[in-house]
């Protein structure tokens, strides 16, 4: 087993480009602009059987910009959820930031508070014992500055992130952990 992974891990995902199709220079602002990559739902359901919690942790500077509101987040995240437990898994929570960038929230990620508040959240949440899977360097360092094992995912396979495995997506992460 991958680093020693059992049920008393936690896996925190990013979600645009990594549950999600990234929109280029665009946001997803509704459920019609919502498409999973390919194997996503299903790789998370089975993950999800495993892990003792599934975050989702989500730059949504959108949100800040005006161009969505929080509203329409909730109805994505609720379709997304909803997915994923149509496939007999879950996702434990999703968190979110909805700052600019520009603001220096402790929210947005490289920051950990999304991370942190999922540890006050809920009882059991050890970084030590925890998974960050992104695809941006911000997502790799917000794991790591929490001590966490970060997984990049990058459909062309170059990474200069520093993170501690890549894979092409969650199904092929699935494959790697061994579960």
């Amino acid at each position: 087993m991958l680093w020693g992974i059992d049920n008393s891990w936690t896996l925190f995902l990013d979600r645009d480009g990594v549950i999600n199709e990234r929109i280029i220079d665009d946001y997803v602002k509704t459920i019609d602009e919502f498409k999973f990559i390919r194997g996503a739902e299903t790789a998370i359901a089975e993950m999800s059987k495993f892990f003792r919690f599934v975050f989702v942790v989500t730059n949504q500077q959108g949100i800040g910009k005006g161009i969505m509101n929080e509203r329409n987040l909730i109805e994505i995240h609720t379709y997304m959820t909803d997915q994923i437990e149509a496939e007999g898994g879950q996702i434990t929570a999703c968190y979110f930031a909805p700052q600019l960038a520009s603001e220096g929230s402790e929210l947005r990620k490289p920051a950990t508070g999304m991370a942190i508040k999922a540890q006050q959240d809920f009882e059991g949440v050890d970084f030590s014992r925890s998974i960050m899977v992104g695809d941006s360097d911000s997502d790799i360092e917000f794991g790591k500055r929490l001590g966490m094992k970060t997984v990049k995912v990058n459909s062309d396979g170059t990474d200069f992130s520093g993170a501690d495995l890549v894979v092409k997506d969650l199904s092929e992460l699935l494959n790697r952990i061994g579960i």
